[in-house]
């Protein structure tokens, strides 16, 4: 299946410019146009991502990602139902073993309400149940995901809050419990991302060969 893109945005683990360190984000179409050694367009349709440790940053961090979000930020209230579905392999991954690799972010704030992460060979994830909450409350959700395993995660929430992550690899079924977002989300508005964002600080030291790479085969974003 072809996954496309082209209107959302992606963020790339690439320089802005010689002058401007800081990661390049720019429509899909044009990232898989400009940089097809890290947004790569398969023979089947499908789009691999890849984010070196070792690359440009946002300016709030030193880790790397190629994520694609959304480009329109959108409510909780402005959809009966908001979700991230994406079908997707990890086929490399980070010293750390450590990956987001969905994300229910929020509009001007480094603390999402949702990231599900690849972590060695299990699939986790952080939930912030209030706004600007400090530490996120982590849990496991599909154990046994191991590297080159192609897997369904799907992120649902409803206009009310309530939240649900799940997975799907070969048939077992892991499903977060009912998450309820407070209301002091209700006045945020959200993105939803996807790919492979390091969860690992490079440094000068950091080898050239170290980063993670996925490939999502399947894609869908609604609001209904």
């Amino acid at each position: 299946m072809t996954v496309n893109v082209s209107n959302l945005t992606i963020a790339t683990p690439v320089a802005t410019s010689a002058t401007n360190p800081v990661a390049l984000e720019l429509n899909g179409a044009q990232a898989i146009a400009q940089f097809p050694s890290v947004v790569t367009v398969l023979p089947d349709g499908s789009l691999q991502l890849s984010a070196p440790t070792k690359g440009a940053s946002s300016k709030s961090t030193h880790r790397t990602r190629c994520e694609w979000k959304e480009s329109v930020y959108w409510s909780l209230a402005s959809a009966l139902e908001h979700i991230n579905y994406q079908e997707m392999t990890v086929t490399k991954v980070n010293s750390a073993q450590k990956v987001v690799i969905s994300q229910m972010h929020v509009k001007g704030d480094d603390s999402p309400a949702i990231k599900v992460f690849w972590q060695k060979g299990n699939i986790t994830m952080g939930f912030r149940q209030s706004y600007n909450q400090t530490d996120p409350v982590n849990t496991t959700v599909l154990k046994g995901v191991p590297l080159g395993a192609k897997f369904k995660v799907t992120i649902r929430v409803t206009s009310a809050g309530l939240a649900k992550v799940t997975v799907n690899y070969n048939g077992n079924v892991g499903t977060s419990a009912d998450l309820q977002l407070d209301s002091s989300w209700n006045s945020q508005v959200f993105d939803f991302h996807g790919g492979v964002y390091n969860q690992i600080d490079f440094t000068d030291a950091t080898p050239a060969e170290d980063g993670s790479i996925c490939i999502i085969s399947d894609l869908s974003i609604t609001h209904a």
